[in-house]
Order: C-alpha cells, then structure tokens, then sequence
C-alpha cells in the first residue's frame, strides 16, 4: 500500500553534515505521520524525529535536538533529516516509518518501513 524509499547515508567525519531523504510512493495521502529512527549495531531500535503532514515543529529525541532539523515536501511525498555537528555515536542505520494514526509521535505504531540507509561518522 505505502512503500519507503531511504536515501543519502555516507561516511563523513566528525562535526560534519548529512541529509537523508525518504521517498513515499503508494497511498501516501492516508500517511499523517511520518518519522526517522535508527538502529547501531548491538543497540535497540531508537526514535529520531518525526512529522505530522501539517506540523510546522517536528518532535526530535533529545539526543539530537539542536543537531538534526527534519522537514517534508508534500507536493513531492518526501521527508527529510537534516543530520548536522554529526557525532560517532550517530553511527548507526537510518530508516523513515509512516502511519495514518495522528498522536504522540515517538508511542505510536508505526505501519511501514523503509529499507534504511547507513550513517558511518568517522572520529
């Protein structure tokens, strides 16, 4: 029904930048929330950023408040992270998620997922 398209991961050093992009193709008009998570090797699975299809402030993980911007283009079904001041402990897959639920972003259910894209920060 909804498929996610992850791309722009790379190898950069520390304190650089990065910018992820997630395409949306299928029913993309029902997706009111769309989000970033990421996973490291050995660690769980850990909210990011999220978006509702009208926000004007996405909600960020305190870990990255300040460092990472996320933003979407409706007209063209895509959502953004903006990774900057990059850390080694940012190193980890990327992935965007979508749902049609509307509500607190980092509890919901998340209903598709995207393949990921790898993040490497180099010290």
């Amino acid at each position: 029904q909804v498929q996610l398209v992850e791309s722009g991961g790379g190898l950069v050093q520390a304190g650089g930048s990065l910018r992820l992009s997630c395409a949306a193709s299928g029913r993309t008009f029902s997706m009111n929330t769309m989000a970033w998570f990421r996973q490291a090797p050995g660690k769980e699975r850990e909210f990011v950023a999220g978006i509702s299809r009208s926000s004007e402030r996405p909600y960020y993980a305190n870990s990255v408040k300040g460092r990472f911007t996320a933003f979407r283009d409706n007209a063209k079904n895509t959502v953004y992270l903006q990774l900057g001041s990059l850390k080694p402990e940012d190193t980890a897959v990327y992935f965007c998620a979508a749902t049609t639920s509307i509500g607190i972003i980092d509890k919901m259910p998340y209903d598709y997922w995207g393949q990921g894209t790898q993040v490497t920060v180099s010290s």
